[in-house]
């Protein structure tokens, strides 16, 4: 068959449409490749995707054409069993030995220099981790971005709950593409009228049974995420969480404070850091954290601006990072290892390390009756004394406390003032702060806290008070108590200890700024809903919810905190 010709991309750069692959299984993977005006050989930059491959993740990356005008060659594939690559889609499931074996087919082709580079965001960030598990040769850097080495603690469950939202909603889009590919009208028609009214999608229930998941000929991947509520090899047979030592590249991690996969892409950076296969790899593991959703990286995120700095300058970073790594120019020698914007500083800072405990405690206190920021519940530094009544609510699964971003999760720093007025929430504000309070790493609650359920979640809200009243939301963590008490056991009425981490931030808490806690027992669709009895969430409908009596205790014995990684000076 006579090569296709080439497509004049400009500026020299030429693009090759639809190159064929065929690995071990006899699966052929297609790619685009496009190549840079100088004559080769050069290094590669590899992209592989399940979305199409001309969208090349350009919702947040430059043009391949602009990467080839710097000099590399741009490969951008898609996975098996998508676009027009051949084999069965499941997610994750191939990535490893596809990724190397595509890597492997790289190196030897005539324009490649031998050097393959990596770059991509979810779950292009992890085709690249899990191609860098196999060890191909060639394979000398990758800049994995807004993804999860651990899938079910980064990616699909935080402490035991299901990120609800996220987890239907891509699921639903990953269907979507599987049905159209079989030609399953009925499924596909399902599917689209779900994803033509998303934010009702998470009020289906019981939510496995959705209509839009089932259908004749449709694979099961979502229905396997819900059936596997807790950690085991199900899912570590899909991620790199348990070969972390087969990872000896250098790897530049790209995060959003307010991105759905946050605490996955910052675990994967000291995850790697701590435990990769190779000295050089480990001290070459590198974070940028700044002020962004997962789409698109700017200086907004909600209600908020973030000022210039926010619009950092990605294409140029991940640039340099390849030159250094597949050129030899060393422009990154100097970089700090990790990169962290500062929210309400609205500037960026460098760390050698990031703050594995936060030492900063300060306590619950009220007068027993914290409902609402209408009611008397404070932050104090000071310890809390015998005699302080303990703070009540009542948890109904069917009218949850919705999540930071409203009704449908969005994502961002919003006012989370209309939240806090309902008696289903605890409200803990300090005074107003004498000096600037600079908090860098990931939150931590400690309560005592009994429920009238068997079954029962607690979720921590980070907040920061402005003087004019506005309480902008910081950071979020929740437990249940199945995940939380699964070797110590978990009863109804008995006061147990909840202690857990706020998923992690960097801000700056000003003079006059006051710091308040929300404890709640939901944060819907964000998180599903908890329904308290021995039906599990995803089969559970209304017949099944049952209403809780939630008890926060706030004494000497039985005191409960919130305890910040504070950086000292805010200067």
């Amino acid at each position: 068959m006579n090569q296709a010709p080439l497509v004049d991309c400009g500026d020299g750069v030429r693009l090759e449409r639809g190159v064929r692959c065929r690995i071990s299984d006899g699966v052929a993977l297609v790619s685009d490749h496009y190549y840079p005006p100088e004559s080769g050989p050069h290094p590669t930059l590899l992209m592989r995707q399940p979305y199409g491959r001309d969208i090349a993740s350009t919702v947040v990356y430059a043009h391949p054409i602009w990467f080839a005008r710097h000099g590399y060659n741009v490969v951008i594939q898609d996975v098996r069993g998508r676009g027009d690559s051949g084999g069965e889609f499941y997610p994750f499931r191939h990535e490893g030995r596809d990724g190397a074996e595509t890597i492997a087919w790289l190196t030897m082709r005539p324009e490649c220099s031998g050097g393959i580079g990596m770059y991509g965001f979810s779950y292009q960030g992890m085709t690249q981790l899990l191609a860098a598990a196999e060890q191909p040769e060639g394979l000398i850097c990758i800049a994995p971005g807004m993804t999860a080495h651990d899938l079910y603690h980064g990616w699909f469950y935080h402490h035991g709950a299901l990120r609800l939202a996220s987890s239907l909603g891509w699921g639903l889009q990953m269907l979507k593409a599987d049905a159209r590919r079989r030609r399953l009208r009925e499924a596909s028609e399902r599917l689209e009228q779900a994803w033509s009214n998303l934010g009702a999608q998470t009020g289906v229930l019981p939510f496995r049974d959705h209509p839009a998941l089932h259908g004749k000929g449709l694979p099961a991947f979502v229905l396997d995420w819900f059936d596997h509520p807790e950690f085991g090899e199900y899912w570590s047979s899909l991620d790199i969480s348990q070969s972390l030592n087969r990872v000896r590249v250098p790897a530049l991690h790209v995060s959003g404070w307010y991105d759905t996969y946050l605490k996955g892409s910052i675990d994967g950076f000291l995850a790697l850091t701590a435990h990769a296969g190779s000295a050089a790899a480990r001290e070459n593991q590198f974070l940028i954290a700044g002020p962004w959703v997962h789409i698109p990286w700017g200086d907004r995120a909600g209600a908020a601006g973030f000022g210039s700095e926010a619009l950092l300058d990605t294409d140029a970073l991940l640039l340099r990072w390849f030159n250094h790594w597949l050129k030899g120019s060393g422009e990154f020698a100097k970089e700090p290892r990790i990169r962290h914007f500062v929210l309400g500083e609205n500037r960026w800072r460098d760390a050698a390390a990031f703050p594995a405990e936060p030492g900063y405690t300060i306590y619950l206190h009220s007068a027993g009756r914290a409902n609402s920021r209408k009611g008397d519940g404070i932050l104090s530094v000071s310890r809390s004394a015998n005699g302080e009544p303990a703070d009540i609510f009542v948890h109904d699964p069917e009218v949850p406390v919705l999540a930071p971003g409203g009704a449908a999760a969005a994502s961002g720093q919003f006012d989370q003032s209309a939240l806090e007025v309902g008696n289903n929430v605890l409200v803990y504000t300090s005074a107003p702060l004498a000096a600037p309070l600079r908090v860098f790493g990931s939150p931590r609650v400690s309560l005592h806290c009994a429920t009238s359920a068997a079954h029962a979640d607690f979720t921590a809200k980070l907040v920061r008070v402005r003087p004019n009243g506005a309480a902008e939301f910081i950071c979020i963590g929740i437990a249940r108590s199945s995940w939380l008490f699964a070797t110590s056991g978990y009863a109804a009425d008995k006061v147990h200890h909840w202690r857990f981490d706020l998923e992690p931030t960097s801000c700056l808490f000003a003079a006059g700024d006051r710091i308040r806690l929300e404890i709640a027992s939901s944060a819907f669709p964000l998180y599903d809903r908890n329904p308290g009895s021995e039906v599990p969430s995803p089969h559970a409908t209304s017949w099944e919810w049952v209403r809780s009596t939630q008890v926060v205790h706030h004494t000497s014995d039985l005191p409960s905190a919130l305890q910040l990684p504070v950086i000292e000076g805010a200067g």
